[in-house]
C-alpha cells in the first residue's frame, strides 16, 4: 500500500468512526455533517481519473457505494418515517469494508448504486478553487433547455409537530432574479440555519432542481419547513439560502451566489432579500453584494401557531 493510499484510508476511517460515534450518542447534526463531507470525499476519489487515484475501477465502484449509504444513513437520520430507512447497524458494516478497502472481494452486503458521476464538493472546499469571473458579468458557459428535469430529488424534510405556543416557519423560494438564469445548469438551493459562529442549527436541505427560468429568473416555487420552532433558535441565527449550479467545464457543483434572513426578518407574507458573492459567509463578517442590480431572492414565509 503507498502511503498515499495508507493516508486516505486513515482519515476516512477516523472520519466514518466519528460520524457513527455521533450517530450513536443521539448528536444527530453532527452525524449528518460528518456523514455528508465523508460521502462527498469518497464521491470524489470514486470519480478521479485512472492515473490520479490510488484504487481499481472496482475499489472505487466500492467506494462510491459507501459512499450511497453514508447518503441514506444521513437522509434516514432527517426524516420523521421510520419504514425503508437505512441503520445505524447497517451502516457500521461497512466500516471493515473501508478499512480494508484493498484487498475486499466480496460482494458488497447491499442493494445500493454509486451516487451519479458528479463531482459534489465538501463544505469550503471550492473556496479554495480559482474565482469564476463570470459570476457577476455572465457571459460564459452553454445555454440549456427552458426547463430541467426532475433529476435531483432534493432533501426536503417535513413539517415538525406543533407545540402548544411554539412557532413554526415554512418559508415558500419563489425564484431567485441573475443577470445570467439562462445559463444556469440544474440549480438548486441549500436551506441551512446557522448561529453566529456558523454551526449548524438545523438539518441541511436541498431543494429539487428548480421548475423552470424565465428571463432573468429562476423559479423554484418550493416549501421549506425550518426544522426547529422560532422560540428555540438562538439569538442572532440566521436562515441561509445558497444558489447552487452544475458547472460542466469544471465538472463540479458550485455555489454561485447566497443569501440570508436574520430573526427580525421572520413575519408573514413576501420578502425579498439581497444576493452576496460566495464564498458563504456564514458568521457574516465581509459580505459583498453580488451586483449592483435590482436582482434578488424572492420568498414567502408563514408562521403557524398553535
Amino acid at each position: 500500500m503507498s502511503e498515499a493510499a495508507r493516508s486516505l484510508l486513515q482519515r476516512w476511517g477516523a472520519s466514518f468512526r466519528k460520524g457513527t460515534d455521533f450517530d450513536s450518542w443521539g448528536q444527530l447534526v453532527e452525524a449528518i455533517d460528518e456523514y455528508q463531507i465523508l460521502a462527498r470525499h469518497l464521491q470524489k476519489e470514486a470519480q478521479a481519473q485512472h492515473n490520479n487515484s490510488e484504487f481499481t475501477e472496482d475499489q472505487k465502484k466500492t467506494i462510491a457505494k459507501i459512499a450511497t449509504c453514508l447518503e441514506l444513513r444521513s437522509a434516514a437520520l432527517q426524516s420523521t418515517q421510520s419504514q425503508d430507512e437505512f441503520k445505524l447497524e447497517d451502516l457500521k458494516k461497512l466500516e471493515p469494508i473501508l478499512k480494508n478497502i484493498l484487498t475486499y472481494n466480496k460482494e458488497f452486503p447491499f442493494d445500493v448504486q454509486p451516487v451519479p458521476l458528479r463531482k459534489i464538493l465538501a463544505p469550503g472546499e471550492e473556496e479554495h478553487l480559482e474565482f469564476e469571473e463570470d459570476d457577476e458579468e455572465g457571459g460564459a458557459g452553454a445555454g440549456s433547455p427552458d426547463s430541467f428535469p426532475a433529476r435531483v430529488p432534493g432533501t426536503l424534510l417535513p413539517r415538525l409537530p406543533s407545540e402548544p405556543g411554539m412557532t413554526l416557519l415554512t418559508i415558500n423560494i419563489e425564484k431567485i432574479g441573475l443577470k445570467d438564469a439562462g445559463q444556469c445548469i440544474d440549480p438548486y438551493i441549500t436551506v441551512s440555519v446557522k448561529d453566529l459562529n456558523g454551526i449548524d442549527l438545523t438539518p441541511v436541505q436541498d431543494t429539487p432542481v428548480a421548475l423552470r427560468k424565465e428571463d432573468t429568473y429562476v423559479h423554484f416555487n418550493v416549501d421549506i419547513e425550518i426544522q426547529k420552532h422560532i422560540e428555540k433558535l438562538t439569538k442572532g441565527a440566521a436562515i441561509f439560502f445558497e444558489f447552487k449550479h452544475y458547472k460542466p467545464k469544471k465538472r463540479f457543483t458550485s455555489t454561485k451566489c447566497f443569501a440570508f434572513m436574520e430573526m427580525d426578518e421572520i413575519k408573514p407574507g413576501a420578502i425579498v432579500i439581497e444576493l452576496y458573492k460566495k464564498p458563504t459567509d456564514f458568521k457574516r463578517k465581509k459580505l459583498q453584494l453580488l451586483t449592483k442590480k435590482p436582482l434578488y431572492l424572492h420568498l414567502h414565509q408563514t408562521l403557524h401557531k398553535e
